[in-house]
């Protein structure tokens, strides 16, 4: 597993010792990188499920501002703080520990707000539909933004709230990656 492209281009990340982190391959992130393009450039970034910090870190590599790291596993965050530490993206980025859907609404009550989030959960355990509730409720991606969300391809996404649309999606062998666009022009915020 590498760093792609950018600042770190060719970097080799630290990678998990067992099978209870799934790195997203790094084929399927050269894809999902193509298609955002400069897009990410001056961004801030949510990892969520962060893993080793993979997607959060090729963001940064691509010129993204600040990326912000969450899982909930102490060996998947000491894994993220190695390879940002390998990176030197230390001032870039925050790691927090936690359940992904309460972090979503704590840093929306602190006001930080996001251009891209990537969701990579563990596949088949519903945290897809909860965290599409969470940015729903907590409006912490911003108009204009991009959920991005890696999934087995036996998993059904359900009926979208109102502020976002799937513009896009791509199958990767048993992977699929959506790319849901996030509209809250028509939506009254508080």
């Amino acid at each position: 597993m590498r760093i792609i492209t950018g600042r770190a281009r060719g970097l080799q990340l630290n990678t998990p010792k067992n099978f209870d982190v799934r790195p997203t391959a790094d084929r399927v992130k050269e894809s999902v990188f193509n298609i955002i393009g400069s897009k990410i450039v001056g961004t801030q970034v949510l990892d969520l499920f962060a893993g080793t910090g993979n997607l959060g870190l090729e963001s940064w590599s691509r010129g993204a501002e600040a990326i912000t790291f969450i899982d909930q596993s102490h060996e998947s965050l000491r894994l993220v703080q190695n390879n940002i530490a390998k990176c030197k993206a230390e001032k870039d980025c925050t790691v927090i520990k936690g359940n992904a859907v309460n972090i979503i609404e704590r840093l929306y009550k602190q006001g930080k707000r996001f251009d891209f989030a990537f969701c990579d959960p563990p596949y088949n355990k519903g945290w897809i539909e909860k965290i599409i509730n969470a940015f729903n409720v907590y409006p912490a991606l911003n108009h204009g933004g991009y959920l991005v969300v890696e999934r087995a391809v036996h998993e059904v996404i359900g009926d979208l709230p109102v502020c976002f649309e799937l513009v896009r999606s791509e199958k990767y062998g048993e992977t699929i990656v959506d790319f849901i666009y996030c509209n809250r022009e028509n939506i009254i915020s508080d």
